[in-house]
């Protein structure tokens, strides 16, 4: 039994000298794995350099000077050019435009506003469109009698009454400027006691204007 326990007590040294080896290896092989990660070279980094970097990526928002900046001036509407038109019929202008100031009417007796102008000549005398145009409408007005009125283009309208017929043109017809339309009449109730005359009056954009403005009467 002495025997059998000094070979135990051999073993055991035997293990216990191995585990000393063994934890002397690792200790060693640890401090030179941190000796090798201490001689690793470490980059130099600049805190500023990282700093100029940012600012350069930065985009630049530009400045506007608001007090300063003035808007282009707007330009003026250009004016409606105006065809050149001729006189409607040869006469003299026997009453005047006049939407302002009421005139005197003979035949109703009474101041009225005159929306047109009116121009002597014999009955029958050849009425003409003062300009090229299309007929817009044909009827016979109780107040002016037969009434002829041409569309100019340009908001502007042509409107011819007291005629004497209305059957040389119609609607929708397209008129050359000194194309005959009718002839002068007396079919105007409010101006039978004018004279024969044609009654003439313009309008641009819907609203009455003097004739006289737009045509040289002689």
């Amino acid at each position: 039994m002495r025997q059998n326990k000094k070979q135990i007590d051999k073993v055991a040294v035997a293990l216990v000298l191995c585990f000393c080896v063994v934890a002397i290896a690792s200790v060693f092989t640890v401090r030179s794995g941190i000796d090798r990660l201490n001689n690793i070279p470490r980059p130099n980094v600049n805190i500023a350099d990282r700093q100029t970097e940012a600012d350069v990526i930065r985009p630049v928002v530009p400045i506007v000077d608001t007090q300063n900046h003035h808007e282009p001036p707007e330009q003026p509407a250009a004016p409606k050019t105006v065809p050149q038109f001729i006189v409607p019929v040869e006469g003299p202008i026997s009453k005047a435009f006049s939407m302002d100031v009421p005139i005197f009417s003979t035949t109703l007796n009474q101041f009225m506003v005159h929306e047109g102008v009116d121009i002597a000549a014999p009955l029958d005398t050849p009425v003409k469109a003062i300009g090229d145009g299309t007929v817009i409408d044909v009827y016979n007005n109780d107040r002016y009698g037969i009434t002829i009125v041409i569309n100019h283009g340009g908001g502007l309208h042509s409107i011819y009454s007291n005629l004497s017929t209305a059957t040389l043109i119609g609607i929708g017809d397209t008129v050359t400027q000194g194309q005959v339309i009718s002839g002068v009449g007396d079919t105007a109730l409010f101006e039978v006691l004018e004279g024969p005359h044609l009654h003439f009056s313009m309008k641009r954009d819907g609203e009455y204007v003097n004739p006289v403005d737009y045509i040289q009467f002689r």
